[in-house]
């Protein structure tokens, strides 16, 4: 497939934003339950400010990817059975549950409503961030189903989407998060940054074994299946036209496997190893500035690996254009 930018960005931001948010609101967690101090509301602000900067960024990288932007509302419409319509819910509310979320630390506004019996108050925060809690997973799953529920698409079509989706949003989340909690929360970095670590690897493990698993697929379509002809040898010259066309633009991404193998040991290096050995230095020396590092660096590496996610994906219509002359 094509990997278009406006798609990368929207993917790789919001799952930072989801992430980052998912650290904040694990903090209070720990927080409510006697497991850490309580933390200043600056933190949760700023916290929350800086995800919700980040999903308006995806969401404005997602309307570069649309044809006629003035009938974006009508994605909505299918949410009964379309992935896409349900993220294009979910996004928006998502978003609405973060800005209360940060704007009730910010403004101080936590009123308690009810008491657990551990003894963990119920209180404004705690509702509306177990409730973007839910959201947050649930926009990961539907951003992930987008593209794991297309059969066709064999290199997509496994749960092992909705799990990477999953685990690198949460894994850049975290890193940020660390770097943010250095310089507002230092007692708490240890805990965001250990937790990133943990993420960023078993993010590891799970691209790993998409990249073993797609490896290992055998085409179900062949030269002779695709045009009819059952003789052994079979050699395309031509993709049958005289110029480009829309499916030579937006299925295949036209570069070569070279280029591919490049990007990707580019994004195993720079999204997995590399950030975990910064999260590590970071950890031991308490280091706020190479905690940022780590997350810039993942960023970046993330954005490569949403590249590669994309432009591995071949689409059965390549057999007839998959090549030029």
């Amino acid at each position: 497939m094509h990997p278009a930018f406006s798609v990368v960005f929207l993917t790789t931001l919001i799952g930072a934003g989801q992430g980052l948010f998912l650290a904040l609101f694990t903090v209070e967690s720990y927080a409510a339950f006697g497991l850490l101090s309580p933390q200043p509301d600056d933190f949760y602000a700023l916290g929350s400010a800086i995800a919700f900067v980040l999903l308006v960024l995806g969401l404005i990288a997602s309307f570069f990817h649309l044809g006629h932007p003035e009938r974006a509302w009508r994605a909505a419409a299918k949410w009964r059975t379309s992935w896409l319509s349900r993220e294009v819910i979910v996004l928006p509310a998502f978003m609405g549950l973060v800005c209360l979320y940060g704007c009730a630390h910010w403004l101080g506004l936590n009123p308690v409503f009810a008491q657990l019996p551990s003894g963990a108050p119920v209180n404004l925060t705690a509702v509306l961030g177990s409730l973007a809690w839910v959201l947050a997973f649930a926009l990961y799953i539907c951003t992930g189903m987008i593209y794991a529920c297309l059969k066709f698409l064999r290199e997509w079509h496994t749960p092992l989407t909705v799990i990477n989706y999953i685990l690198l949003g949460g894994a850049s989340g975290f890193t940020l998060a660390a770097a943010l909690a250095a310089a507002v929360a230092p007692e708490v970095m240890p805990l965001l940054a250990g937790w990133a670590l943990i993420i960023t690897f078993l993010g590891l493990i799970g691209r790993a074994a998409t990249l073993i698993r797609n490896a290992r697929l055998k085409p179900k379509s062949t030269l002779q299946t695709a045009i009819g002809v059952k003789h052994p040898k079979i050699m395309q010259k031509s993709m049958g036209l005289m110029g480009g066309s829309f499916n030579t633009r937006e299925f295949f991404h036209g570069q070569s496997r070279s280029v591919l193998r490049s990007v990707k040991w580019l994004f195993l290096v720079a999204a997995f190893f590399v950030p975990m050995v910064l999260l590590a230095i970071g950890l031991s020396q308490a280091a706020g500035g190479v905690l940022l590092a780590a997350f810039v660096v993942q960023y970046l590496g993330l954005i490569a690996e949403r590249w590669f996610f994309f432009a591995q994906a071949n689409h059965p219509q390549n057999l007839y254009y998959q090549s030029v002359a």
